[in-house]
């Protein structure tokens, strides 16, 4: 009997499997296959909370694992047999140990799944820093009525159409954030680390790693969508805000180890950037001491760009699909490069 563990409960009810998702891959593994479900709720972040006792009883012997990432003491538990590792998350964490490269399972993640609803956020947030919504929470707080604040160009308002969107990765959020702001109106420029590899649809230009200061410098608004490698932690440094031009915004929804805050809250300081939006940041949760909570030209959500009703649908689809090629000896979607880490 093979076996394959389903680790996709959460503490958090949206990223829970429902229960008759549950049931229809027990239904795709069909006949041979031994599918134990982990019913214990925990953190769906990355590479989850750590095995419980459920999960490393779940994991022996097992062929296939579905989870949140995979720890390095599931992988040892599975042994041998372990074949096929798939995160439901977008970004693979710190479930690329030596333990997971040293076996012979191939991994998968869910890159795309989340790109719509992270467009979404996206153009949500570039309207509020465009249309001047940041000043006018800032006013409302301190119950003062900023008419002249929004009408004497003390804070560009901006249309859409005027606005030049760099994208820092061109993935699947990349491309589905392109392509909202290009029906927006918005110019849309992009770098990703193979551009040759990559249609240019929605963009009026795509480029190399190396051509990121060209970026910078014909961006009114930044947006940080590219994985999190070690070729990538803090990639937007110093050196890449200073070339944004004056009045620009920087948006993040990839993770806060891409961006340098530091040299962020200087900038913002100085007056030279305008404002932020960031869904993450370098330590989650913000310590309630941290500048970005009260910094006037920063807006923080936590960590929920991806968050939508839709989420289970897409899931599913991509991880039945999988399945289905998988027990065809087929190749899988969303394969990982276990040396570059997406």
């Amino acid at each position: 009997m093979r076996r394959a563990a389903v680790d996709l409960s959460s503490s958090l009810p949206i990223w829970s499997i429902p229960p008759d998702l549950a049931a229809s891959l027990r239904r795709a593994f069909g006949l041979g296959w031994e599918v134990v479900h982990v019913t214990g709720r925990r953190t769906a972040d990355g590479d989850g909370s750590g095995p419980s006792s459920e999960v490393v009883d779940a994991a022996v012997d097992a062929e296939v694992y579905l989870g949140w990432g995979i720890s390095a003491e599931v992988v040892k538990q599975a042994g041998d047999k372990l074949r096929w590792v798939h995160t439901a998350a977008a970004g693979v964490g710190g479930s690329i140990t030596p333990e997971l490269r040293s076996s012979r399972a191939v991994f998968t993640n869910s890159r795309g799944v989340h790109a719509d609803p992270m467009a979404d956020w996206v153009v949500a947030a570039i309207g509020f820093c465009a249309r001047g919504f940041h000043v006018a929470v800032a006013a409302q707080r301190e119950g003062r009525w900023a008419r002249g604040e929004l009408t004497q160009l003390d804070t560009p308002i901006r249309e859409f159409a005027d606005l030049r969107v760099g994208l820092v990765g061109y993935g699947g959020v990349g491309r589905a954030v392109a392509r909202q702001c290009r029906a927006l109106g918005m110019t849309v420029r992009a770098v990703r680390r193979r551009p040759r590899q990559a249609r240019r649809r929605n963009l009026v230009w795509l480029g190399g790693p190396d051509d990121l200061p060209d970026l910078a410098r014909q961006s009114d608004v930044l947006v940080i969508a590219i994985p999190h490698t070690r070729e990538t932690v803090r990639m937007i440094d110093e050196s890449v805000l200073a070339l944004l031009p004056r009045g620009a915004y920087v948006l993040n929804v990839a993770r806060g180890a891409i961006l340098d805050e530091e040299a962020l809250l200087s900038h913002l300081d100085s007056g030279h950037l305008a404002g932020c939006v960031l869904d993450v940041c370098g330590a989650e949760p913000l310590p309630a001491d941290h500048g970005l909570w009260r910094h006037p030209k920063v807006f923080v959500t936590p960590h929920v760009s991806g968050v939508s009703g839709g989420f289970w649908a897409r899931e599913m689809a991509l991880i039945l699909e999988n399945i289905d090629r998988y027990k065809k000896g087929g190749r899988l979607r969303n394969l990982v490069d276990m040396e570059f880490g997406y």
